[in-house]
């Protein structure tokens, strides 16, 4: 029998990229995402690709929508051996300029949005014995100014998925979080924020990054076969993430002399 896979925010990017890799390995793929057209393409994909694929229009700030993706999925395959927890939006703004609806909308969908996918999936994933994965961010870790909703929710993220590990490990499932710094995708496509000039630095960075969204994918896949807890599928972040935790005080320096330089700069 294939294993089955749930991916969501899968009508692009990372998440389309991460439904190819699956799908050349003869897995039932199951899709979500706000945009259905896309949702419909990837399915197609994986289609094309050897997998299974179901398609669902799925907001994850909505519980009663991710159940009715759980129902279906139980009813139709027995439920799941691995959740990606993928979908995600972009956004910055120096702290002074976030209203409540940038925190709103920013926390909702990157972090709740998370939180929503593994309370619904955890009772199957339990019974499976599967895994999950959770795309957090480096922006999670290292805490860049000029985006601390971004960085908040991502850092939770991340804490979520150290809970998860701790508390599911004696249970027999395995828990991952992903941790990509810049990489070439549509990100920008969700993106909110007062400045144009540092949208435009991130699309410079997202257009530079060494590596594309199909080679982070496939790091993202080894290293969830793998079992392993922390990805970090750019070397530059892992060396950036060893640089904090060995010597937090010069990285706090940094931190605060980018701002000074963003804060000439007008971002």
């Amino acid at each position: 029998m294939s294993k089955r896979v749930l991916i969501t925010g899968a009508g692009s990017g990372l998440g389309r990229e991460l439904a190819h890799c699956y799908a050349r390995q003869g897995w039932r793929v199951a899709l979500t995402d706000v945009n259905d057209e896309g949702c419909k393409q990837t399915a197609s994909q994986v289609e094309e690709l050897g997998g299974e694929a179901e398609r669902f229009h799925c907001d994850v700030r909505d519980l009663g929508q991710m159940q009715q993706v759980a129902d279906t999925l139980e009813e139709k395959w027995g439920g799941l051996d691995l959740l990606i927890n993928n979908a995600g939006v972009a956004g910055g703004g120096s702290f002074a300029d976030l209203d409540d609806d940038e925190w709103d909308w920013m926390l909702a969908i990157n972090l709740k949005g998370v939180i929503n996918g593994c309370r619904i999936f955890l009772p199957s994933l339990l019974r499976s014995k599967g895994q999950i994965c959770n795309i957090a961010s480096m922006a999670g870790l290292l805490s860049a100014p000029g985006m601390s909703h971004y960085n908040v929710a991502k850092a939770g993220v991340v804490a979520l998925s150290e809970s998860l590990q701790a508390e599911l490990a004696s249970q027999g499932m395995a828990v991952s979080v992903v941790c990509p710094s810049f990489f070439q995708t549509n990100l920008l496509d969700s993106y909110r924020g007062s400045s144009a000039t540092l949208k435009e630095n991130v699309a410079k960075l997202l257009a530079g990054s060494p590596i594309s969204a199909q080679e982070v994918a496939q790091r993202v896949v080894e290293g969830v076969e793998a079992g392993q807890f922390m990805i970090l599928p750019h070397d530059e972040g892992a060396l950036a993430w060893e640089f904090k935790r060995n010597d937090p005080e010069s990285h706090r320096q940094m931190m605060e002399q980018l701002a000074v330089k963003m804060a000439e700069k007008g971002l």
